[in-house]
């Protein structure tokens, strides 16, 4: 049995370090942040609609366990980018552009949600310009239009 990693589809290796780059370490947690944090409101809105007196219980618990289903995108694609998965990319794109008419929202609040709103709007677009760089991309093994190789 060898020790040697085998570069795979699912989990190239980097020529450079032959291991997850920085730029991607930092995707994933901002993505499992992402996760982390609509968890937490899932689950707030779940026990606060269970055993608080919201104006309709049905809706909050409705929103709670909306919220918790909608957590799992961001923590899975968190898991497959620490895990170099080329698929992972992609959902955890999709949650960035779904939390930038969030942020927006937040911003046209009179409230201390703007705040909120400033923070999921940095963290957003840092996490995209993270997931487009071309060494993420290099680590995920995903090529760019035209680079198509010969199947021989």
């Amino acid at each position: 049995m060898s020790t040697e990693r085998k570069s795979t589809p699912q989990a190239p290796e980097t020529p450079e370090t032959g291991g997850r780059p920085g730029r991607l370490t930092a995707a994933a947690a901002l993505a499992g942040l992402e996760g982390l944090a609509l968890l937490g409101g899932g689950v707030y809105m779940l026990v606060m609609g269970l055993a608080g007196s919201p104006d309709n219980p049905r809706q909050a618990e409705t929103g709670g366990i909306t919220l918790i289903v909608l957590a799992l995108l961001p923590l899975l694609a968190a898991r497959g980018l620490l895990k170099l998965r080329r698929w992972s990319r992609g959902p955890a794109i999709i949650t960035q552009i779904m939390a930038l008419p969030v942020a927006w929202q937040l911003l046209q609040a009179d409230s201390a949600a703007i705040p909120a709103g400033i923070a999921l709007a940095v963290v957003a677009i840092a996490s995209l310009v993270l997931l487009v760089n071309p060494a993420t991309t290099e680590a995920l093994g995903i090529r760019g239009p035209g680079d198509v190789q010969d199947q021989k």
